[in-house]
């Protein structure tokens, strides 16, 4: 069977946790801070879990993560 390739720019943005699940990094937090509170962009710091509906999606361009 052939290798698969990995998506590169997922690959970049997510990682495996110890249960296997993907944590990732939220968005909003590039440019265009004036407008957005201190509280908003303190929670924002903080990676999160990806989402249930996501992962299988995820696992099949992730293949080796």
């Amino acid at each position: 069977m052939p290798k698969i390739k990995t998506n590169r720019a997922a690959a970049k943005r997510f990682k495996k946790t110890g249960t296997g699940k993907l944590k990732r990094n939220k968005a909003f937090k590039s440019h265009i801070l004036t407008k957005k509170s201190t509280k908003r962009k303190r929670n924002l710091r903080h990676a999160t879990i990806a989402d249930e509906t996501n992962v299988k999606n995820m696992k099949k361009i992730l293949p080796y993560l």
